[in-house]
């Protein structure tokens, strides 16, 4: 039950940045990152809303318990030695 709760929190943010995209631009500054890849124009408010839609994802993931099998499914060629059968 409180993963679906935590992961609503965790949706409600990220929808909170991409809505606030400009306000998050103006209070935090530019992401030079994101100015040099995404575009010389709004590249920094393109790059928020991307963290946004990704915190957005993830909050979906921990909301359906599906987090640790993509985790897993991505990370789990790392660990393989360290599983006994």
């Amino acid at each position: 039950m409180w993963h679906i709760i935590i992961g609503l929190l965790i949706v409600v943010a990220g929808a909170a940045i991409v809505i606030k995209a400009e306000w998050f631009y103006q209070t935090f500054g530019t992401i030079p990152s994101a100015e040099k890849y995404l575009g010389t124009e709004g590249g920094s408010r393109l790059g928020y809303k991307l963290i946004g839609i990704l915190t957005c994802v993830i909050g979906f993931m921990v909301m359906t318990n599906m987090l640790g099998g993509f985790l897993w499914s991505i990370f789990g060629g790392l660990f393989a030695g360290l599983i006994r059968k």
